[in-house]
Formats: structure tokens, sequence, C-alpha cells
């Protein structure tokens, strides 16, 4: 099993929104290809939102309603990208040490 400092954050939160991890040896595990393909989903539901963002807030005024709802579908996919980029990042460093 891994060291505790090598565990991975998983793209989802347990009870009460509190991180969870996954301890294991096996890239290529059941649980790793989960978090992997939910990771690729919330990072392309992020890019679909930009684009749907960037047409949005164009030349012409949006309906505040809409604006409200994509601001809070925004901050939801900018919570799950940043949990990505930290787990991705934290993955990064162990395998760096290791080959140290």
């Amino acid at each position: 099993m891994t060291a505790q400092n090598e565990l991975r954050l998983l793209p989802w939160s347990g009870p009460e929104g509190k991180p969870c991890y996954l301890s294991t040896d096996d890239s290529a595990g059941f649980m790793s290809r989960l978090a992997d393909n939910i990771e690729s989903e919330q990072l392309d539901t992020a890019a679909a939102l930009l684009k749907q963002a960037e047409e949005t807030l164009g030349d012409e005024p949006a309906d505040p309603e809409d604006l409200q709802l994509l601001a809070k579908e925004l901050t939801a996919a900018l919570r799950e990208v940043l949990r990505v980029a930290s787990s991705r990042g934290h993955l990064l460093a162990a395998s760096e040490s290791q080959r140290i």
C-alpha cells in the first residue's frame, strides 16, 4: 500500500463534504480508473461551461436568472477542477520523489 503522504485525493467528497482518499499501488486498478474517468468528465464539463459563459457574457445583455445559474455552475466546476489540480499535483510530486 502507499504511504500516508502518497494517498490520492479522489474527485468526490464523502459524508459532510469531507475529502476521500485512495491508498493503492495499482494506478490501473478499478478505483484509480474510476477516479481518472470522473476527473476527465469534470474537466470536460468545466470546458463546456467556460464556452457557455463566453457566449452568455457576449455582446448582448444576459438575463439575470441565466447569469445566476451560470455563476452557480461555474462555481461548482471550479471547485471540481481545483480538486483535480490538487490531486494531480500531489501525484506528480509523489512520483518525482520516488525517482530521486
